[in-house]
């Protein structure tokens, strides 16, 4: 069972995405908070496994509690959820530590396959966010693919296998399939490759890996 919160100002969007979180059997929402305060208040004292979390909040909005809640000893995953497609709240959110960006008129079900997709370890961006955030990464320049390609250095080959297939979109059991290994052995060697390259999530590893050209613009 994955244990759910719901964070957002609007009452009745709290409701509608309760409801829409109750109708499948493997979700389970613990929590719901009306601003980020109030969210972070509750996870210090529950387990929470996945927090869907809107952008723009009374009293502490979504990116300041999204930062506060990874900092938290069982940190639960973030999607950010916002009615408002703005490039800023998606690198704001995603450098926050969230691992998945998705917009409010996102059909219910791709909702709830997110919050499966982020408990399992795995990023989930909104397809206009994921290429505009990609796009942007491009534009910043050599500076920032120098820096990259030094952080990547620091991996083991097999790492760095590991680390393009990630970039490329792939689960951990895809990976697996394609490099002839464990599951279990894919993960490990994730949690190696985003300390060693000291990112929060898959999404922000796979930006990086971007940067130092081991993932095409197609992925």
């Amino acid at each position: 069972m994955i244990r759910t919160m719901v964070v957002d100002d609007d009452a009745l969007v709290r409701l509608g995405l309760v409801d829409l979180l109750a109708q499948d059997p493997a979700l389970t929402v613990v929590a719901e908070a009306a601003d980020g305060l109030q969210a972070v208040e509750l996870a210090r004292g529950l387990r929470v496994d996945v927090a869907l979390m809107d952008i723009r909040m009374p009293r502490l909005d979504g990116i300041a509690a999204t930062r506060r809640l990874r900092e938290l000893p069982d940190a639960p995953r973030v999607i950010a959820l916002t009615t408002f497609d703005l490039d800023e709240y998606v690198y704001q959110a995603l450098a926050a530590g969230a691992d998945g960006f998705l917009l409010k008129d996102t059909p219910p079900a791709e909702i709830a396959r997110a919050v499966h997709v982020v408990a399992a370890g795995q990023g989930m961006l909104h397809p206009a966010a994921a290429r505009r955030l990609i796009d942007r990464y491009h534009r910043a320049g050599a500076p920032r693919s120098v820096a990259a390609r030094g952080r990547v250095a620091g991996l083991t080959p097999r790492e760095a296998d590991v680390l393009r297939e990630l970039a490329d979109g792939l689960s951990n059991a895809e990976i697996a399939g394609v490099l002839g290994m464990r599951e279990s052995t894919v993960k490990a060697h994730v949690s190696r490759i985003l300390t060693a390259l000291g990112v929060g999530n898959r999404v922000q590893a796979a930006l990086l890996a971007r940067d130092a050209g081991l993932a095409g613009d197609g992925a």
